[in-house]
């Protein structure tokens, strides 16, 4: 089934989310796996493979079937820019990591909404995951607070996200 986006755009910094799936305020989102009741996929959003840059690796603590619960660090992941904890966004249990991470991690910078997801849950969302609307008004303010701060601008003085 094909995706529906709803594209955000603020400064120079333009991404498109699927309408259908759920985001968490700490940017992943996470999307029903068709046909399997109950198992989510999880990946990072277009925001936080901007912030991480192409990834070069993903490793996960956590076994298939243990149990994960939201703000739980259930991996890391390394990139050119920064390195980061996978933090877990569903409750119920692990069921595995996208083995497609260990022969191209960059996928997840690429296609961040398809085929580089994360890792898969059987459960459900946190409780106060948003839809793409609530999710895309979370990331102007939090576009808005950076460039308050004088985060995103390059040498010259010019925004860049």
């Amino acid at each position: 089934m094909p995706l529906n986006f709803v594209r955000f755009k603020h400064a120079r910094f333009t991404a498109r989310f699927p309408e259908s799936y759920r985001y968490s305020r700490s940017h992943y989102w996470m999307a029903p796996v068709e046909g399997e009741e109950g198992l989510w996929r999880v990946g990072f959003t277009k925001f936080a493979t901007r912030m991480l840059g192409e990834l070069v690796e993903a490793n996960f603590k956590v076994n298939v079937g243990d149990p994960i619960f939201p703000g739980d660090s259930i991996g890391s992941v390394e990139g050119f820019k920064a390195a980061s904890d996978v933090l877990c966004v569903m409750e119920g249990s692990f069921a595995g990591m996208n083995d497609a991470l260990n022969v191209d991690a960059c996928i997840v910078k690429s296609d961040p909404y398809e085929v580089g997801w994360l890792y898969a849950a059987k459960g459900q969302p946190e409780e106060d995951s948003l839809d793409v609307h609530g999710y895309v008004a979370l990331l102007q303010e939090t576009i808005q607070r950076m460039a308050d701060a004088g985060y995103g601008h390059d040498e010259d003085g010019e925004k860049e996200y």
